[in-house]
């Protein structure tokens, strides 16, 4: 057994020790899913790495936590300047002929008097009225600034930081399609070898921040064991268990190093009066965990925007990629925070894979009109918030590249999820939890497809195999049978409707569709348009996606309802949900058809459409905007049928005894894989992780997971899109020699096997290699 050793932050002891107080009201799954990060320690903690490894399946190292001095008091409120940056250096401030950014920001905040500075740089330097502004002129070439320690809090109220005043910035143009977000020009990260927690941290009212590229900000890494995730065997950087380092953090001015005063009896809400939130903080038009050329960066970032205390925050249009946590996450106080227009694309590497993670409190809180796609769990999830959110009009899909979860997962209360596509998710589409007794999330006018689950489940209190399991939802539940399933289930148990027989004749062009749902709900009816059967088939028998809601109607007292639906043809199949505002929206119905009874194929109960929804297009999540049409050229002749692809192509990596990482003849196989992928954009592939047997289940479980995971991040450097990946672990079941117990049948299992698929339906005719097979050492040979 290995040797853990772990120096708790106070704060994870004190979230910890109040789930142990209270066990009794918080179901076992619930307590591993409690974050730890929710205090913010100073920018300038540190933190010290001992390894020392374990002889089994993983290594451990011992952590210990410096921390800092108390920090000064707040500067007196300074007087208001537009400043300009021309310098891309970092350093002590000094009075040269150069303005940095990390003396504009003391100049803003107060604590660097205008005398102080040279002639030159106080060229830069103009009064104005209002709020002051931070603008940039910096050398062509030269706008990158590396940061060799944390930039000062932004403390000045009304301040704007504006990267569009950089000459060359082109407000008019995009690199992408779907929501357009100007290129920035000025980066900012932490210099080479430099740690860095967080590029700007916000204490002020009013403060904006625009047209900036920020990544590279986290903690060092830190082996460690938290609840029931095993220890990682590599050199992970566990985002949730430090302090929480990000690319931009709103918080009250100057965080308390001591966290004693954010232990009980203040642990429901732990600010004082004195913690004043920032107020009206506004986040646009940046890209965040990217480079300016859109590649993956060499470190990456922990978060994109950590909203830890704060009211009525703004972030819209910013592109934010690539963070090994959350892209953006609330923490205890996050109120009236609206989230717009985003671009969220591969974010949740190697920490909280949600894109959006909302805890704490959130009243009246907003997620609309953003693309969510191809991150590594679910698209929003709300852990325990208090307060509602409104997520509306987003896009979400390909999400759960790395661990299977709902597209949108809720708890608490009087959320709305409402006109969103949801689809290619590898879970539900909205899992509503039964904890903590959660009602009135209303879920309409959603459109699903290719879902791997129910696009609405209510989950139902149980005891999981594992805490995803509750993030995966329970599927459907049987009718309501009891006043106590109004606690123990999502939305307060309202019941499914039910169709009062399996198949509808039509009468012309339209249908009237018959059953029961809850007295006075109303139920949505919608078409399924990927329903299927057969083995291969996503969804459950008699269940498939909510693609289109066609009509609503009321139910009567007696709990009947009675509709009649235009333009519904023969072979078509429906379902339906029921919402009632008292305790939220039901799972859905199980479809009925509509035909007629004992007819062709697709028209009764026992006979629907067979094997899986037509081929999709390749999985993008971008593209660029179209240019200027060309004038039309002539027809091209016919393509002849495509002939299979015969590829080159190795199908799998091998690994050292208990480890994850890529060795160097397994990178120079990826090297491989990599030019096929960028050569054939329409393929997909997905990573299975595979382990030999000696170790218990979940360990080779989660080391198979691991293993797919770095080479999902080795082909992420080669530029291969997140999208284009999906990762599966199968630990020690399906071993390459079953039943095999020598080193080398060991070194066969120790694999990730890499699934092509090639979504036009071309054949792909793949190789087996072991150029890179890793044996280990016999034991009693030297």
């Amino acid at each position: 057994m290995t040797n853990l050793k772990v120096q708790w932050l106070p704060n994870v002891k004190g979230a910890f020790s109040k789930v142990r107080k209270n066990k009794r009201k918080i179901p076992r799954q619930i307590f591993y899913l409690l974050p730890v990060s929710f205090y913010l320690l100073p920018s300038d903690v540190a933190f010290s790495q001992t390894p020392k490894l374990g002889n089994g399946e993983g290594g451990m190292g011992n952590v210990s936590q410096q921390l800092p001095p108390s920090s000064p008091s707040s500067p007196s409120s300074p007087s208001s300047f537009r400043v300009v940056v021309n310098s891309n250096q970092d350093g002590d401030v000094k009075p040269d002929e150069q303005l940095t950014l990390r003396e504009a920001i003391e100049v803003v905040n107060g604590t660097l008097p205008v005398e102080r500075l040279s002639s030159g740089e106080k060229a830069q330097i103009q009064p104005t009225t209002g709020g002051s502004r931070i603008e940039f002129n910096l050398p062509a070439g030269a706008t990158a600034i590396q940061l060799q320690r944390q930039l000062p809090d932004l403390a000045s109220p009304g301040l704007v930081i504006d990267g569009s005043t950089q000459p060359g910035y082109d407000a008019s143009t995009s690199a992408t399609a779907e929501i357009a977000i100007p290129v920035p020009l000025v980066a900012i990260a932490p210099a080479p070898n430099t740690e860095i927690f967080r590029g700007l941290t916000i204490v002020a009212d009013g403060v904006t921040i625009r047209g900036l590229n920020l990544y590279g900000f986290n903690a060092s890494p830190i082996k460690q064991q938290l609840g029931n995730l095993l220890i990682y065997d590599g050199v992970p950087k566990p985002v949730t268990l430090t302090t929480p380092p990000g690319d931009i953090v709103i918080s009250h001015r100057f965080p308390p190093p001591n966290t004693k005063r954010q232990q009980p009896p203040n642990d429901d809400f732990p600010f004082y009066n004195r913690d004043v939130p920032p107020k009206n903080v506004v986040i646009e038009n940046n890209w965040l965990g990217l480079t300016v050329d859109e590649r993956f960066p060499d470190n990456t970032s922990a978060f994109g925007v950590y909203v830890f205390n704060s009211q009525g925050a703004t972030i819209r249009r910013n592109r934010i990629y690539y963070h090994e946590g959350s892209a953006i996450i609330t923490s205890v106080r996050g109120e009236n925070t609206v989230v717009t227009e985003n671009i969220i694309v591969g974010n949740g590497l190697a920490g909280m894979p949600d894109a959006l993670r909302i805890e704490g409190v959130v009243n009246k809180s907003q997620i609309t009109g953003n693309l969510i796609c191809a991150n590594d769990g679910a698209g929003v999830y709300l852990f325990k918030p208090q307060g509602d959110v409104r997520i509306q009009n987003n896009r979400i899909t390909y999400n759960g590249r790395r661990l299977r979860r709902a597209a949108v997962y809720l708890m608490g209360s009087n959320h709305q999820v409402l006109g969103n596509q949801i689809d290619n998710q590898t879970g539900p589409g909205v899992v509503v939890s039964a904890f903590p007794n959660t009602k009135s999330n209303i879920i309409q006018n959603n459109g699903f497809a290719a879902l791997e689950g129910l696009s609405i489940d209510l989950n139902t209190e149980r005891d999981p195999e594992d805490v995803y399991d509750f993030q995966r939802g329970d599927g459907p539940n049987p009718k309501r049978n009891s006043p106590n399933r109004r606690q123990d289930t999502g939305n307060a148990a309202i019941n499914a409707p039910e169709f009062a027989t399996r198949t509808f004749v039509p009468a012309g062009n339209s249908v009237t569709l018959q059953g029961k749902a809850d007295p006075n709900s109303e139920v949505t009816i919608y078409r399924l348009s990927d329903y299927q059967t057969g083995r291969q088939a996503l969804y459950q028998q008699g269940y498939g996606a909510l693609t289109t809601p066609l009509t609503t109607t009321k139910v009567d007292e007696k709990g009947n309802f009675s509709v009649t639906v235009e333009n519904l043809q023969v072979g078509d199949i429906v379902s339906a949900i029921a919402t009632d505002p008292r305790y939220g929206t039901s799972e859905p119905a199980v479809g009925a058809f509509i035909g007629t009874t004992g007819g062709t194929t697709g028209t009764s109960p026992n006979s629907a459409p067979a094997g899986k929804p037509p081929q999709i297009l390749p999985p993008q999540c971008t593209s660029r905007p179209a240019p200027p049409e060309p004038p039309a050229p002539p027809e091209p002749p016919p393509e002849a049928p495509a002939e299979p692809i015969r590829l080159r192509v190795p199908r799998n990596v091998h690994f050292a005894l208990d480890k994850s990482f890529i060795s160097q003849e397994s990178a120079a196989v990826l090297d491989r894989v990599a030019e096929v992928l960028q050569q054939y954009p329409f393929i997909v592939i997905e990573l299975q992780g595979h382990t030999d047997p000696r170790a218990s289940d979940a360990y080779n479980q989660a080391l198979g997971r691991r293993r797919s995971l770095s080479v999902r991040n080795y082909l992420l450097r080669k530029g291969i899109a997140p999208e284009r990946m999906t990762i599966r672990s199968f630990g020690e079941s399906q071993r390459k020699v079953p039943g095999g117990t020598d080193i080398v049948d060991y070194a066969r299992d120790r694999r990730v096997e890499i699934i092509f698929r090639d979504v036009r339906g071309i054949e792909l005719i793949i190789e087996e290699q072991e150029d890179d097979l890793q044996i280990e050492r016999r034991r009693g040979r030297r």
